[in-house]
Order: C-alpha cells, then structure tokens, then sequence
C-alpha cells in the first residue's frame, strides 16, 4: 500500500494513503511502511481542495500512479505465478500432514499444520486482494470490506510468524528437555499463536478506512489517512508491527536454536559422555536430527524472505531523504520476494521428507517389491530366533 504525499500551502506534508500509488519514473520515491502504508508522490493539493471545497476536474488526466500502467502488470503476474504455486505447494503438505496425524499424533506435525493453515490464509486472502487491488487501482469494495480485508491482510503474516516460534520453542524442549514435554504444551502455543495473531491484527479495521480523493470526488481509496493526529504515532504503529511479526519471532527463533547448538557443543567436550562418541550431532536420534534440519531450514527461509524489506524499513525512518533515492520497482520487489515466503515452506517439508522416503527404501529395490523384503525378513528373523531357542 503507499501514502501520496500531499503538501499544503503552509508546507505541511498530509498523507493520503492510496494502494498501488507508485510511479516508477517519479523523481520522489519512497520506501513502503511496513504492512500498513507507503509513500510516493501523486501531486501537490493544498488544504481547501483536500477538505473538498474545489469541485471535482473530471477532464484533468490522473496521475499516472493512479492509472493502470506496468507496475500494476508486474504486480498481477507476479502474485498469481506465487499465488498458484503457494497454493499447490501448502494444500500437498496439509493434505499429507493431516493423513499423517491419522496414523500417530505429533507435536512438530501439528504445528507444521498450522504453519501450512497460516501461509494458505496469505495464498487465500492476501493474494488475491493485491492482484484485484492492482487490477482497479483504487478502492471499489466499500468501507466494510476495507476494513475486513485489513485485518486479514496481515493475519496470516502473524499467524505465520508465531507458528514458527512455537516450532523452535518445541524443538528446544525436545532436545534440551525431554522429560518436561508434554502434549497439553503444544495446543497451548498454537492457541497462543492463533490470539496473539488476532491481537497484532485487531487495530488494522480501525486504521484502515475508504476517504474520497480531494481533486477526484469519484476516485476512492481504502487508506489510513485521518487516523493518526501525528506522523510519530503512525510511524510508531508501523514500527510495532513490524517487532511482533519479525523482530520479536527472529529473536525467540535465535535463542532457542543457539541454546539447542550451544547444549549440543557442551555435551560433545565431555570426554566419556554417553550419547556423544563421534559427534556433537550423535547427541540426537535420526528422527529428531532430520526434525531440527527442517525447522531450521523453514526458519532460514523466514529470515531471507523478510529481512531485505524490513531493513528498507528501517532504513526509511530513520533517513528518509536517502532511502527515497532508491528505485521504487526495487522497493516494491522486496515485498514481492517477502511474499514468496508462503512457497518455500511446502518446498523445504518437501524436500526432507523426499529425502527421507529415499533413506529408508533400500538400494536397487523397487517399491512394489519393499513389502515383500520386509515380510520375508520378518520371517527369517522369526525362524532364526526358534532355531536358536532349540538348540539351547
């Protein structure tokens, strides 16, 4: 979303928050806030126009980031190839994790569940409301469904991001801890993570609304504009947001997993340790190792995806000046790539787990023949064992 920068005839400067308003060949360009607005520059209007009294110009042209134009293309293609892609990926992995779950109930495949729910909430939701949002450039959904769209515009990216902490939360218990797990532990973190999503989201409705354009009467947009009395205070929003959905999760994630390596170092210098003979990663089971290997590697993608556009961010309050002279297509790419978060964590479940089909099948054998080997392996041993219980 992006907030056009309105100057009065005092110099003040008015946001007007308007989606898709970004156009790449302006000279003033700046950095999206986080989840909630952006900036870019659609005209200079002053206070009487803004409080609507000038009439509307219908024969004055729009801005050409208030038109459908290339960016708004890119913007559609973009999505649906990650929309299309996302949605295959997860509905696989929850289909196969809800069979799973059939056969034996697991704490990490609950979770993994959930994480699969939450990123098909942003395939579902929040995809397809930018690529309609690009396709009208302006508002045409009305005042309750702006609001309502708000709201689950960053739900699912919450929803995602605390799953994730409930998954290395889980882990460091599972190898630090194991005596102390127990099942209650981990439907209580997803329901934590399910409120504490719905918290962080519940202020977008209140934020976000439908204002008239001041030049164009006809032309409406669901923006934050008149919500915050101050700048600060919506720079300080912004700046909330992004703790709860990235720096908070990013710092549990660290902590957890540098305790679970530091434990493993520790254990590995004890000369005579049980457990660790060859190596500092003998100290966990096959299932776990695989286990941690994966969730580590979700966490690396979580970490890749996200951190470039929060970092512009970041770099955006802090100098303004400067971050405007970075190409918008280059900003507005940094979220599309954050977007693609949603298709990596079906593609990293995939890949462990083809790994691990691939280990347990035997070398040149086919998979029609896997039962029969292990049935008649199962009966050697049988008569084995009676052979050897006679001859005693």
């Amino acid at each position: 979303m992006s907030n056009a920068i309105l100057k009065t005839e005092r110099g003040e400067v008015l946001n007007y928050s308007h989606s898709y308003g970004e156009n790449y060949n302006n000279d003033v360009n700046t950095m999206p806030y986080v989840l909630s607005s952006s900036t870019s520059k659609t005209g200079v209007f002053d206070n009487e126009t803004w409080y609507g009294t000038n009439s509307s110009n219908w024969n004055e042209p729009l801005p050409i980031d208030m038109q459908f134009n290339d960016g708004h293309k890119l913007q559609i293609v973009v999505y649906s190839v990650l929309m299309v892609i996302s949605a295959i990926g997860n509905i696989t992995v929850l289909a196969l994790l809800i069979k799973r779950r059939l056969k034996s109930h697991s704490r990490i495949d609950m979770m993994l569940t959930h994480l699969a729910i939450a990123d098909l909430l942003v395939t579902f939701l929040m995809m397809p409301l930018e690529i309609g949002w690009a396709a009208t450039v302006q508002w045409r959904a009305g005042d309750i469904m702006c609001r309502v769209m708000a709201f689950f515009r960053t739900f699912g990216l919450h929803l995602s991001s605390f799953v994730l902490v409930c998954i290395s939360v889980d882990r460091y218990y599972a190898v630090l801890q194991p005596l102390n797990l127990s099942k209650s532990r981990g439907k209580i973190m997803i329901l934590i993570a399910w409120a504490m999503a719905t918290l962080c989201s519940a202020p977008q409705p209140f934020i976000f609304h439908v204002e008239i354009h001041p030049n164009h009467t006809w032309y409406e947009q669901c923006v934050t504009y008149n919500t915050f009395s101050n700048d600060n205070y919506h720079t300080v929003y912004n700046i909330l947001v992004m703790m709860f959905m990235y720096a908070l999760p990013l710092l549990t994630i660290i902590c957890s997993y540098a305790s679970i390596y530091m434990e493993i170092f520790r254990h590995s210098r004890m000369p005579n340790s049980e457990g660790f003979r060859r190596s500092s990663i003998d100290v966990l089971g096959r299932a776990k190792r695989r286990t941690l290997k994966m969730t580590i590697t979700i966490v690396m993608a979580f970490v890749i995806c996200w951190t470039p556009y929060y970092v512009m961010s970041v770099w955006y309050w802090l100098d303004q000046k400067s971050a405007e002279n970075v190409d918008q297509r280059v900003q507005k790419g940094l979220f599309l790539f954050a977007c693609t978060n949603s298709c990596m964590n079906p593609i990293v479940y995939g890949i462990y787990n083809v790994k691990l089909r691939k280990k347990k099948k035997p070398d040149g054998v086919k998979s029609g023949q896997s039962s029969v080997i292990l049935r008649n392996s199962a009966k050697y041993t049988r008569h084995s064992e009676s052979i050897r219980s006679s001859s005693d």
